[in-house]
C-alpha cells in the first residue's frame, strides 16, 4: 500500500470513529462494542484492502499510553490496601486461566503439543486494560471492585507476556522448566519496576527544570513509551516499567505541574487515549476479514472449528469464576480461622468481578510465529475470544450490576465527603489569609480579603454540616452562573465580529469564561 493511501485509510478509520462511536452511543450501546462491531463490518467492505495489523507494532503503540493512562488516574492508597487481591488476580487469575485453557485444548486435540496448547492458554488468559476501561467508564461499581479491576488490567498483561514467551519457546525449542519461568517472572517483574522508577524519578527532575508548558506536556506524552521501550530494552517487562512509572508521575503531578500544565495537558491527553483506546477497537474489527480467510471461511471456521472454540470460551470463562470464588470462599475461611484484614466480597461482587474478564489488544498483539504447531487455530481461537468478550461480556456487565445491587461497605467509604475537604481547605485558607491581612504593625490592609475569605470559610462549613438542604439552592444559583456565562460570551463574540475587540482580548476574555464555566459545572456536579 502506497503510504498516501495508509494515510488516508488511518484519516478514514478516525472518521469511522467518530460515526461509529456516535451511534453506539444513540443506540445505547458501549462504544467497544459499536467500534469493533463497525471495525467487523468495515472489513468487508467491496474494495477495501485486507488490514493486516503487526502484533508488535500494536503493543509497542497503543499499549504504553493506555497503561500510563491507567496508572495515572488510579487511586494508589487504595491499590496498596488492596494489593494481594490484585496480586492475585493479575496473577493467579492468569496462570489459573493458562492451565485450564491449555488442559481443555489438550483434551481436544490430543495431537497437539502441551506447548502450543499453554501459548493459546497464555493469549487468552489476561483480561485486557482497554477493554476493562472501556467496562468502567460506564458503570459505577463499590470502590473494592473498582480497584480490583483497574488493578488487574495493569498488571495481567506482563504476566500474560511471561507466560506466552515461555510456551512459544517451549513449543520451538522443546525445553520448559517451571522453576525457570517462575524466577524469569520475578526477575522481569523487579526489573521493569526499576527502570520504572528510574524514569518517573528522571520525570519529575526534568519537569521541575523545562519551565515551558508545552516542552512539559510533550514530555509528559512520551514518557509512556521511554519507559516501556527502555524495559523491553533491558531485556526486563515493559509493562511494569510503565505502570511504575505512570504511578510515581501521578503521585509528583500535583506538586511539579502547574495549574495551566495541567489543564492543557489533561484535555491533550484525554483526546489522544480516546482516539488510541477506540484505534483498538476498530483495528481488531478491521482484521476479522483476515482471520476468516486464513480459516478458510466462515463456513469452513464455523463447521471444523466452531465447537471447539466454544468450549474453550466455556472453560475459559468458568476458569475465571471458579478462581474468583475460590478466592472468595479462601477469605471466608481466613475470617473463620480469626485472620479479618480482608472481608469476602460475596456470591454478587464475585459474579460482577469474573463477568468482568473482557479480552482485546494484548490477546490481539500476542503473535504466533509461521510453523508453530496449531497456529491457525489459535489464531482463529484468539479473535473469536475477543469478539465475544467484548459483544457478550461487555453489552451485558452494566445488567449483571444492575442485579447484583451492590453496595460500598464502610470501611471502604473515605473519612471525609467532598464537602468537609472543601470546608477543611476554606478553614487553612482563612487562616493564613487572617496572618497576611495585617502589616508589621498590626494594621489591617487586606479588609475584603480578610472578608472574602472568613466569609466562605463559615459558608462552607455550614454547607457541609446541612448538604442536603443547601443543594438545589446551589444547582439554582450555578444554573444563574452559566446562563450569565452564556450570555456574556454570546456579547463577546458580537463584539470580536464587529471589530470592536481583537483576536488577542478574544481569548483571554473567552479563556477567563471557560475557567467559570468549568468551575460552574463541577460546583452543580
Amino acid at each position: 500500500m502506497h503510504p498516501t493511501q495508509l494515510f488516508e485509510l488511518v484519516i478514514v478509520m478516525f472518521l469511522a470513529i467518530i460515526a461509529l462511536h456516535y451511534a453506539a452511543h444513540r443506540l445505547g450501546l458501549p462504544p467497544s462494542v459499536g467500534l469493533l462491531a463497525g471495525g467487523a463490518a468495515l472489513a468487508f467492505i467491496p474494495g477495501l484492502p485486507t488490514i493486516a495489523v503487526d502484533p508488535e507494532l500494536v503493543l509497542v503503540i497503543f499499549l504504553p499510553p493506555l497503561l500510563m493512562d491507567g496508572a495515572w488516574s488510579i487511586a494508589l492508597a487504595r491499590l496498596r490496601r488492596h494489593l494481594i487481591g490484585i496480586g492475585s488476580l493479575a496473577v493467579g487469575a492468569v496462570l489459573f486461566t493458562c492451565v485450564v485453557v491449555a488442559v481443555v485444548t489438550h483434551l481436544l486435540f490430543p495431537s497437539l503439543p502441551w506447548a502450543a496448547c499453554a501459548a493459546l492458554g497464555a493469549i487468552v488468559s489476561p483480561p485486557d486494560a482497554v477493554s476493562a476501561r472501556a467496562m468502567l467508564q460506564r458503570v459505577k461499581l463499590p470502590r473494592r471492585l473498582q480497584i480490583l479491576l483497574e488493578g488487574e488490567s495493569l498488571l495481567n498483561d506482563a504476566s500474560g507476556l511471561v507466560l506466552f514467551r515461555f510456551a512459544v519457546a517451549a513449543g520451538v525449542t522443546g525445553a520448559f522448566s517451571a522453576t525457570e519461568a517462575v524466577g524469569s517472572f520475578f526477575v522481569l517483574a523487579l526489573g521493569g519496576a526499576l527502570v520504572g522508577a528510574a524514569v518517573g524519578t528522571a520525570w519529575v527532575m526534568l519537569v521541575r527544570r523545562l519551565g515551558d508548558e508545552y516542552l512539559i506536556i510533550a514530555a509528559t506524552v512520551l514518557l509512556s513509551w521511554t519507559s516501556y521501550l527502555l524495559g523491553e530494552m533491558l531485556h526486563v517487562s515493559g509493562v511494569i516499567a510503565t505502570v511504575t512509572t505512570g504511578l510515581i508521575a501521578s503521585w509528583h503531578q500535583s506538586n511539579v505541574l502547574s495549574a495551566s500544565t495541567r489543564m492543557r495537558g489533561t484535555s491533550f491527553w484525554e483526546v489522544l487515549v480516546f482516539l488510541m483506546e477506540a484505534s483498538v477497537f476498530i483495528l481488531i474489527g478491521l482484521s476479522l476479514r483476515g482471520v476468516v480467510e486464513r480459516g478458510g471461511g466462515f463456513g469452513v471456521v464455523v463447521s471444523t472449528m466452531g465447537w471447539d472454540i466454544l468450549a474453550i470460551l466455556v472453560a475459559l470463562t468458568l476458569a475465571r469464576f471458579a478462581w474468583v470464588f475460590g478466592s472468595d470462599a479462601a477469605i471466608k475461611l481466613c475470617n473463620l480461622l480469626g485472620l479479618q484484614r480482608y472481608k469476602p466480597i460475596g456470591a454478587r461482587g464475585s459474579t460482577v468481578l469474573s463477568w468482568a474478564g473482557v479480552r482485546g489488544v494484548v490477546t490481539l498483539a500476542l503473535s504466533i510465529p509461521d510453523g508453530f504447531p496449531g497456529r491457525d487455530f489459535i489464531l482463529v481461537t484468539s479473535f473469536a475470544v475477543i469478539l465475544v468478550t467484548v459483544l457478550v461480556q461487555g453489552t451485558t456487565l452494566g445488567w449483571v450490576i444492575g442485579w447484583a445491587k451492590l453496595t460500598e461497605p464502610d470501611a471502604e467509604k473515605p473519612r471525609l465527603t467532598m464537602s468537609q475537604a472543601e470546608a477543611a481547605m476554606a478553614q487553612v485558607q482563612f487562616a493564613i489569609v487572617q496572618t497576611l491581612a495585617y502589616d508589621s504593625q498590626g494594621e489591617l490592609i487586606h479588609p475584603k480579603l480578610l472578608e472574602k475569605y472568613q466569609r466562605k470559610a463559615v459558608a462552607i462549613v455550614d454547607y457541609a454540616e446541612r448538604t442536603e438542604h443547601y443543594t438545589p439552592l446551589i444547582h439554582a444559583h450555578f444554573d444563574v452562573v452559566l446562563e450569565a456565562v452564556a450570555c456574556g460570551r454570546r456579547e463577546l463574540i458580537r463584539l470580536h465580529r464587529a471589530g470592536d475587540i481583537d483576536d488577542e482580548t478574544l481569548h483571554e476574555l473567552e479563556r477567563d469564561l471557560d475557567l467559570e464555566e468549568l468551575s460552574a459545572m463541577s460546583a452543580k456536579a
